[in-house]
């Protein structure tokens, strides 16, 4: 039967979510905010829209006392919601470097508005994503660059001790790249084999390295200027050498996200527009995109310890040539990145998802591991992807892939491992495909020490045999 209008109004709302109360509207002025207009501009979006955003600042401040803040778009801010992933934008790493602080200020005013305005394109990014846009990771370096004229190719670069944000994590290529060479399989969550820190680190390293591993991300980007290009793992060159390919388990996925970015950019994949630097090359001729190494190597990015301390995939976005823009030219800028940015957003969503659990109690396995083969085409040796990730405090995870056929493998300790293979499609705007695992207990569970129940079980069948 037909239902009636008001019913299927009230179903269409229902699956949209929630619309949030509105407070006061925010003007937006395209401009260079200085450190309180950037913080008050994030609590006037969030008095905005108060049903989907928070703000909220990280547990260090920058070295001059600044909070480093944060705002939150979700439909149930502050807190993780199953299957959801958790994406994040960071920018201004680089104190001279500040389109992306205005691009990501801007940002968080047009999520807000759009949701509000019934945008059913923001609404769903917003239903379905957990979203952390932090505008300024060094607001101590934005102040000096800003006081001294906002010209200089250094000045204000490094944080309020002169230490450069970006090779202040730790090395976790160097653990990966020892492990590699020491046919050791261990290639993930590498942070318990960091041994020693090169360098003392900095407030606003520390208080980013704590979110990271508070908060399950799936994939983000971090924000610099200088040149035009998407940057994609690895940052450091394996062989120690000053450019070099320097090849992630997950290339192919790297490539797709750069991708994402440089081709709904509005000139970034241009192979005829003008380069940037001493050399004027344009990466262009390369649809936009750079493996990080290849360009030049990084030792201790941030890009680097995303990936190999945790399951979030980052890349590093470079918005232009001119690290400090004109005011004049910031709304340009904002129409040449804003497909992009939302675009990428999206890729939270590619390949599979699901929630590992005990299949007798049903309760959630936190720390799963999930290890994939890449059996596209028909591959036959070599199709492991050597970088596995795990599951979250609710068991969920969340594997990034192209699309493909892959073999999926969940275990954890005290349970059989179980495969499944997915045909993984790419469909714009949509959640990835669902991919839940039920994992038993083997049959001797608690294993007295020195009893190997499978090395048992083996003998037990080679003595049946014989008799």
């Amino acid at each position: 039967m037909r239902l009636p209008l008001g019913v299927l109004l009230m179903v269409a709302a229902a699956l949209a979510g929630p619309l949030p109360r509105e407070g006061p509207e925010v003007p937006f002025q395209f401009k260079h905010h200085d450190n309180k207009e950037m913080l008050d501009l994030l609590q006037q979006v969030h008095k905005r829209c108060p049903g989907i955003t928070r703000v909220y600042n990280l547990s260090e401040t920058s070295v001059r006392g600044v909070p480093l803040s944060v705002i939150e778009f979700s439909t149930h801010p502050g807190l993780h919601k199953l299957r959801e992933p958790e994406f994040k934008y960071i920018a201004n790493m680089h104190g001279n470097e500040v389109l992306g602080r205005e691009l990501l200020l801007k940002l968080a005013h047009y999520l807000c508005e759009q949701y509000l305005s019934g945008d059913q394109s923001i609404q769903k990014l917003v239903n379905l994503t957990r979203i952390h846009l932090m505008p300024s990771m060094n607001p101590d370096g934005w102040q000096l660059a800003t006081e001294t004229g906002a010209k200089d190719y250094l000045t204000g670069r490094t944080n309020n001790r002169s230490v450069d944000l970006n090779r202040n994590f730790p090395d976790l290529d160097r653990i990966m790249f020892s492990n590699e060479e020491h046919h050791i399989e261990h290639n993930n969550h590498l942070l318990k084999q960091l041994d020693r820190l090169t360098e003392p680190m900095q407030p606003e390293t520390m208080a980013v390295m704590k979110m990271i591993m508070s908060t399950p991300f799936v994939l983000s980007a971090n924000m610099h200027g200088g040149d035009l290009v998407a940057n994609y793992p690895y940052d450091a060159s394996r062989s120690g050498s000053m450019s070099e390919y320097t090849t992630s388990p997950d290339d192919q996925t790297f490539k797709h996200l750069a991708l994402a970015y440089s081709e709904n950019h509005a000139t970034m994949s241009n192979p005829k527009r003008s380069g940037c630097g001493y050399d004027g090359y344009n990466f262009g001729k390369q649809k936009g995109i750079t493996n990080g190494a290849a360009w030049y190597s990084v030792q201790g990015g941030m890009q680097d310890f995303n990936y190999l301390s945790s399951n979030d995939f980052e890349i590093t976005l470079e918005l232009g040539c001119d690290k400090y823009p004109k005011a004049e030219e910031l709304e340009k800028e904002w129409e040449n990145n804003k497909d992009a940015l939302l675009h990428y957003i999206w890729q939270a969503h590619i390949g599979v998802k699901g929630v590992v659990r005990d299949a007798k109690t049903r309760r959630p396995i936190s720390n799963a591991f999930i290890h994939v083969r890449n059996l596209t085409d028909g591959c036959e040796k070599n199709c492991d992807i050597n970088h596995d990730i795990t599951s979250v405090h609710g068991g969920d995870y969340w594997r990034l892939l192209t699309p493909g056929v892959y073999e999926i493998t969940a275990s954890a300790e005290g349970y059989e491992p179980v495969t499944q293979q997915a045909a993984v499609t790419l469909t714009p705007e949509s959640e990835a495909q669902k991919l839940d695992f039920w994992l038993g207990q083997p049959e001797f569970d608690e294993p007295v020490s020195g009893f190997d129940p499978k090395l048992y079980r083996n003998i037990l069948k080679w003595v049946q045999k014989k008799n």
